[in-house]
C-alpha cells in the first residue's frame, strides 16, 4: 500500500531567465512502512521534494498525495496541523530550543497541539535512543550524536506517519552516521512508519529498501 503518491510533481523558483526547475515532472509512489532514500548531487532537488512531501512547499504544477491527503486542497492553517501530526522532521542541524532541556525538546511537538504525552511510549522511545537518563539536560551538555537522538525522539513523540530526515548524519563521522541512520530504520520499523532521508552516503543508502536518484529535478535511474 503506498502512502505517498505524486504525480508530474513541478516546482519552480523565480521567473523569466532566472527561473529555477527545482523539480520538473516527479512521479513516484512510497510504500507505507518502508525506507526511502533520495540521493544526487547538491542542487539535483533533494530537499525541496523532501520540503515538499512535508507540505512545507506548494508545488507550481503537479500533486502530492500523503497518506490520501492532498496537500493541494489543504488550507495553510489545516498544512500546519497536518505537519505537527502526519509528519515527524529530522534536520543536520537539530533545531533544538537551547533553553529547554532534553525531556521538553522532545514534548515540544505535543505543547504546541494542546496534547498530552503518551508516557509508556515516551519512555520507550527515550530509553531506545539512550536519553532516559539525560531528559533534565540541556542540549548543549550532549554530544552530536546525543542532540541528534534528541531530535529523533522529537520527531517520533507524535506518533507520525512519515518520519523526513533531510541529511541528518552530514556533520558525523562515518561510524556515527551508521549508528544514527541505523537507529533511524529500526526505529521506524519498530514503530512502523514510513522513512525518506536525504544523504550523500551512498552507504547510508544501502541499508535503504528503495533509493530515489535525483539529478537537475528529474528522477533518473
Amino acid at each position: 500500500m503506498d502512502i505517498i503518491t505524486i504525480h508530474n510533481l513541478k516546482k519552480y523558483f523565480g521567473k523569466g531567465a532566472g527561473q529555477v526547475k527545482a523539480l520538473d515532472g516527479i512521479t513516484l509512489s512510497i510504500e507505507k512502512g518502508k525506507f526511502t532514500a533520495i540521493i544526487g548531487a547538491s542542487g539535483s532537488g533533494k530537499t525541496t521534494l523532501l520540503s515538499s512531501i512535508g507540505g512545507l512547499y506548494e508545488p507550481t504544477e503537479g500533486e502530492i498525495i500523503v497518506d490520501g491527503i492532498n496537500l493541494s486542497e489543504l488550507s495553510e492553517e489545516q498544512l500546519t496541523v497536518f505537519r505537527r501530526r502526519k509528519v515527524g522532521f529530522v534536520f543536520q542541524d537539530y533545531n533544538l530550543v537551547p533553553e529547554l532541556t532534553v525531556k521538553e525538546n522532545i514534548l515540544f511537538p505535543l505543547a504546541l497541539d494542546d496534547s498530552l504525552p503518551d508516557t509508556a511510549f515516551f519512555q520507550k522511545i527515550t530509553k531506545f535512543l539512550g536519553l532516559d537518563d539525560k531528559l533534565e539536560r540541556l542540549p548543549h551538555m550532549l554530544s552530536g550524536g546525543g542532540q541528534q537522538c534528541t531530535a529523533i525522539a522529537r520527531a517520533l513523540i507524535t506518533k507520525p506517519s512519515i518520519i523526513l530526515a533531510d541529511e541528518p548524519t552530514g556533520s558525523f563521522d562515518a561510524k556515527t552516521s551508521q549508528n544514527v541512520a541505523g537507529l533511524l530504520k529500526t526505529m521506524t520499523q519498530t514503530f512502523r512508519q514510513t522513512l525518506i532521508l536525504i544523504t550523500h552516503n551512498l552507504e547510508l543508502a544501502q541499508l535503504a529498501d528503495q533509493v530515489i536518484r535525483l539529478q537537475d529535478g528529474h528522477i533518473i535511474n
